[in-house]
């Protein structure tokens, strides 16, 4: 351990990582609040995604347009424009991306614009484009001192997870869209092998799941989604997962809560509750009336978890002091589809920020 001045010893510093380098983070700005801000350079990188970005067969229209956007991103654009590109597809394309740059400048930060898509009438921008501003709420609420499970974790905010029960019980999270790809590929010894083959023991297949020991493996291949992690009670994820969600909420709404992993629900002054997936909000639905949910449901169940407002006056009077029940489950599927909007908009807050 290297000396400190004086003669002490220095504090040793966590290694810094720029991962998931390719989501745009770098290109925005941060302002006083530490809440991030549009650039210019931000929404060049959103024109250069694959859904918008010209390829060989793209009209002179088109390629204007693209043109004139990267040259002035916050530049108008009539629809008599977008009426001139002979792709209706392409079209349509730009529509929406113009909807969600409009939404973003229409904000004071990104944290703001994030928050007013799911506020009225609903969402009505791409998902693809809602999970990226994700990404980089992530990326930014993490820093570049975040260990391998935490931003592991965090990936499942904005990536759907394949899950899959093991015979000994270990209840494993691969990333959906890769144990699709490995699958249509055939790869033995593969993400896609272990949820193709379940059941079988986790030992007898050649996998990479990410624990305390492997967590080197995660930095150069953080855009490759391809780690397992394993959800069950006890173990570094749900434990990681719980001070994400810490994290997320007191970011965006300033109060201060504290978030653990729960087994059940015994509580008989129970007054709230928010599913963080769709699933898992109509489970808890069930339970708060009464109602008992089929088996094959409740074993859709991955996790309870037990929130607490560090200060009771944050919360409506009416609730102040009680917990607040979190649950996540699977679909029919076995798929996990966390919507971490829900902690921002269901919460029971005596005020909004």
């Amino acid at each position: 351990m290297p000396a400190a001045p004086g003669g002490g010893f220095a504090a040793m510093t966590p290694p810094r990582h720029d991962f998931w380098p390719s989501c745009g983070y770098r290109l925005l700005s941060v302002n006083a609040e530490g809440h991030l801000a549009l650039t210019d350079d931000f929404l060049r990188h959103l024109l250069q995604r694959p859904e918008i970005a010209p390829i060989a067969e793209s009209c002179p229209a088109e390629l204007a347009l693209h043109d004139a956007l990267l040259n002035a991103p916050r530049h108008g654009v009539s629809a008599a424009v977008l009426q001139a590109i002979l792709d209706r597809d392409a079209a349509d394309n730009y529509a929406v991306w113009l909807r969600f740059r409009d939404r973003l400048l229409a904000a004071p930060t990104v944290e703001a614009a994030y928050l007013a898509l799911f506020q009225g009438e609903g969402v009505d921008v791409a998902p693809v484009l809602v999970q990226q501003l994700t990404q980089i709420l992530l990326r930014h609420l993490l820093g570049d001192t975040a260990s391998a499970m935490q931003a592991r974790v965090a990936e499942m905010l904005f990536r759907t997870q394949k899950i899959s029960v093991l015979e000994d019980g270990a209840v494993m999270a691969a990333d959906d869209e890769t144990v699709e790809r490995h699958a249509l590929s055939a790869g033995f010894g593969s993400v896609g092998e272990l949820l193709r083959r379940e059941g079988v023991a986790l030992r007898s297949v050649d996998l990479d799941v990410l624990d305390a020991d492997k967590s080197d493996l995660y930095w150069p291949r953080s855009e490759h989604f391809d780690l397992v992690l394993n959800l069950n009670h006890g173990q570094p994820a749900l434990l990681a997962l719980a001070e994400l969600l810490q994290r997320w909420i007191e970011h965006f709404l300033k109060v201060q809560v504290r978030v653990q992993t729960d087994r059940e629900i015994v509580d008989e002054h129970w007054v709230w509750h928010a599913g963080l997936d769709a699933q898992a909000s109509a489970i808890l639905n069930d339970l708060y009336r009464g109602d008992e949910p089929a088996e094959e449901r409740m074993r859709r169940l991955l996790c309870l978890f037990r929130l607490e407002f560090v200060n009771p006056t944050d919360m409506l009077a009416a609730v102040a002091g009680r917990p607040v029940y979190l649950a996540m489950a699977m679909d029919e599927q076995n798929r996990l589809k966390l919507k971490p909007q829900n902690l921002l908009l269901n919460l029971p807050l005596s005020r909004r920020s």
